[in-house]
């Protein structure tokens, strides 16, 4: 049966099996840490943990049919995404759901489900950069009919979701940078992005809804000990939970602290996961997502089109960095933030968009292991791999 399920998939063997081991860890932490919050709804813990079973399932069937999707489609598709998008963003700044001075959240009717619309306007922002920077190669220097369709999709995003989400504005405008390097953007072409980026940036700590928010967090990460312990409370209790884990942990659905760690199942997941399993899980956990990146670099080196290789790295890039943001908070290491642990941490349809950004990077891997096993003689047009300055086109 295993092997019938593992011969329909395709693509990174090594990428699957880190999504599974991921995918089962985050049904084991989020069962751990709900208890409290089942409490409050009412409800039992199974109720909770059902609920994100089906979504874990759902991102797994959306991960194998993006998979199966020749990922040249999604150049097609990121245009129509950048439509919806940009609009989306400005109804949910409007009229979306508000929580904290934020709002990040809209409702799909019917279903009565809220979605964060970052999570489909990183995906969109990244596919479409890929897309862009691999059609306008010929005119890459040409600053009307590259730079400014490139700036303006950067910036726009950028700023629509800063208002509302700062670090996951900030985490998506530095991989767009990354992208920018690789599709062969000028220098100063970047640096007038980047230019543009820290005005925007500026305008948003400075007059956005949320600055006082951001002035807050970053005070307390710098000064702690000056700040109102209410406002250090949820950094103090990731702190304690971490030290209580020791080298092997308190054993899974052992965690005290689930208690008193305010999102024991999201935001600080990764807390709850060393209090149970120690530094041993958390070393783990880390080398899951370090391994991924390897794979996934591996991919961006091994793809024949420019179009594979700037999206695997984009999207790679994307996940890798929010999961270390976010292991970052937990440990100390950065302000607190709402960026969740990718397929770990509890969360509705931002586990569909990044299970579909797991399958488009196994698209891509796909379409290399194809080329390879088509490959015969002395052609080598299929091993062609992506070096700055010489990208192919779509």
């Amino acid at each position: 049966m295993i092997n019938r399920i593992l011969n329909k998939t395709k693509g990174d063997r090594w990428i699957w099996l880190i999504v599974i081991l991921l995918s089962i860890w985050s049904l084991l932490a989020v069962y751990s840490a709900t208890g409290t919050l089942a409490y409050k709804r009412g409800v039992g813990t199974e109720t909770i943990l059902m609920k994100h079973l089906m979504f874990i399932v759902g991102g797994l069937a959306l991960m194998y049919f993006s998979h199966l999707l020749d990922y040249r489609y999604y150049a097609g598709i990121s245009k129509l995404l950048m439509v919806i998008t940009i609009p989306l963003l400005l109804y949910t700044l409007i009229f979306g759901a508000n929580v904290n001075d934020a709002s990040r959240w809209v409702t799909i009717p019917i279903i009565n489900q809220t979605f964060q619309t970052s999570d489909m306007a990183k995906l969109a922002l990244i596919t479409f950069l890929a897309r862009t920077l691999t059609r306008k190669q010929e005119n890459i220097k040409d600053v009307k009919k590259a730079f400014i369709p490139i700036m303006g999709s950067v910036c726009v995003v950028f700023i629509l979701i800063a208002l509302a989400n700062l670090s996951t504005a900030l985490m998506l405008f530095g991989v767009s940078i990354l992208l920018l390097i690789i599709g062969r953007i000028s220098i100063k072409q970047i640096s007038i992005v980047c230019l543009a980026g820290l005005v925007l940036l500026a305008g948003v700590v400075l007059f956005g809804p949320r600055r006082e928010t951001y002035k807050s967090r970053i005070q307390t990460f710098l000064h702690p000990e000056k700040q109102d312990p209410d406002k250090s409370f949820q950094s103090n209790q990731s702190k304690i939970a971490i030290a209580t884990g020791g080298i092997f942990g308190k054993g899974p659905g052992n965690s005290t602290q689930r208690n008193f760690l305010p999102h024991p199942y999201s935001d600080f997941v990764f807390a709850l996961i060393i209090e149970e399993y120690g530094l041993i899980g958390g070393l783990v956990l880390i080398v899951l997502y370090l391994m991924f990146l390897w794979r996934c670099i591996l991919i961006v080196t091994q793809s024949p089109k420019a179009f594979g290789a700037l999206l695997a790295a984009g999207l790679s890039f994307t996940l890798t960095i929010q999961a270390f943001a976010n292991m970052a908070v937990a440990v100390g290491l950065g302000p607190v933030t709402g960026v969740p642990l990718p397929l770990v941490s509890m969360g509705g349809t931002s586990i569909l968009f990044t299970s579909i950004a797991f399958g488009i990077i196994l698209s891509v891997s796909r379409d290399i292991d194809e080329k390879k096993k088509g490959n015969t003689g002395d052609d080598k047009s299929n091993e062609q791999k992506i070096i700055v300055g010489e990208i192919p086109a779509v």
